[in-house]
């Protein structure tokens, strides 16, 4: 008889590593050895996992977004349990997403049911007494930041570092985006302004008001797959601003500097080399329950690693088009922080170990089971 898992990933990014995990797993498995069934997105469903729930469904974004959607998010937390106790997994495997995944975590526990999460929740940032149910209902964690490692250490709970899928993610990725294809040889901008229609909303504004400064580049915004086009181009409107979707890296790659919104996508454009500046512009309400609880000095995973500003952060107040406007041209036209920020980029990748993140999660849950 095959093995059963239940994967959760509630995000772009979770789906996107919770693709590589199960194409990892199914490349261990025989025919017929193993079936997936998950909440997560198009990647994850490509991999091979029967996907019953999209993420488009589940993610709600900041304080006030949750608080507005409460009552669909208890539904959805119990209809996964509902859908947990019917397909009887030998195991669930929680990505990322603390909120919805370590209530799963609980339920399927207390149900004999082993737990693995993949990709830690930030109790380093906020919410550190979540690490007690962790502790209690968690079999094994294996995080991917090199300091995650040693604080869980500290707290009593040994966890295994994996490194970064992202760096998986990244060298298996093979989509150019080949910036010459219109016949204009400007250097390219890149912009990205999040994955969630709220964010975009937010931020695309910012980002497009530095265009005009800018006549010798050429901006491209980077299209999350589950936006509708539509969004983007009510805000672009009649700006000369080109869109491109399922490309991301491919355009990072041929950026000479990039405006991104905070998120994992700061990460990526860094581990790419690509020099940056980090944005993000959220609600009053959110921004203040955010500096009262969030307890770290920087909110990119760029500096975290790295335990100081490699990248500059423009938040609330220094997200204006002037800031922006500045930033960029320091990114774009001063040769010695360009330098220095791309040298702290490479440092960076090596904190982060090699690839191989997937494989490794994927050998010790299939072993495990």
């Amino acid at each position: 008889m095959g093995k059963r898992l239940y994967v959760i990933a509630g995000e772009a990014s979770g789906d996107l590593h919770g693709a590589n995990l199960v194409r990892a797993l199914m490349g261990r498995a025989g025919a017929g050895e193993l079936q997936v069934r998950a909440w997560g997105g198009d990647r994850m469903r490509q991999a091979g996992a029967d996907v019953v729930k999209h993420y488009r469904e589940l993610a709600f974004m900041g304080f006030t977004q949750v608080l507005l959607n409460l009552r669909t998010i208890l539904r959805n937390i119990r209809a996964c349990k509902e859908d947990i106790l019917a397909f009887k997994p030998d195991a669930v495997i929680l990505i990322d997403y603390p909120g919805f995944n370590l209530r799963i975590a609980e339920f399927a526990h207390a149900r004999g049911i082993r737990v693995f999460y993949y990709i830690s929740p930030q109790v380093w940032a906020w919410k550190a007494g979540r690490v007690k149910t962790i502790k209690r209902v968690v079999d094994h964690m294996f995080v991917i930041l090199p300091f995650e490692k040693e604080w869980y250490a500290r707290r009593g709970m040994e966890v295994e570092f994996v490194g970064h899928p992202l760096l998986d993610a990244i060298e298996q990725d093979e989509f150019s985006w080949d910036g010459q294809a219109a016949g204009d040889d400007r250097p390219v901008v890149a912009l990205l302004p999040g994955s969630r229609v709220q964010e975009i909303r937010r931020m695309l504004p910012a980002m497009l008001a530095v265009v005009p400064h800018f006549p010798g580049h050429r901006f491209v915004v980077a299209a999350a797959p589950s936006v509708p086009r539509e969004v983007y181009r009510r805000l672009i409107g009649e700006a000369p601003i080109e869109l491109v979707e399922g490309r991301t890296y491919g355009l990072l790659r041929k950026a000479r500097a990039a405006l991104v919104t905070s998120g994992t996508a700061t990460l990526e454009t860094a581990l790419i080399g690509t020099p940056e500046a980090v944005c993000y512009s959220g609600g009053a309400l959110n921004i203040w329950l955010a500096r009262r609880f969030i307890k770290v000095p920087f909110i990119s995973l760029v500096n975290l690693i790295m335990g100081r500003e490699v990248v500059r952060e423009l938040i609330q107040q220094d997200m204006r088009p002037d800031e922006l406007r500045k930033e960029l041209q320091r990114l774009l036209q001063d040769g010695d922080y360009r330098r220095k920020m791309q040298a702290d980029l490479e440092e960076l990748r090596r904190r982060l170990g090699g690839a191989g993140a997937s494989a490794h999660v994927a050998d010790r849950v299939w072993k495990s089971l």
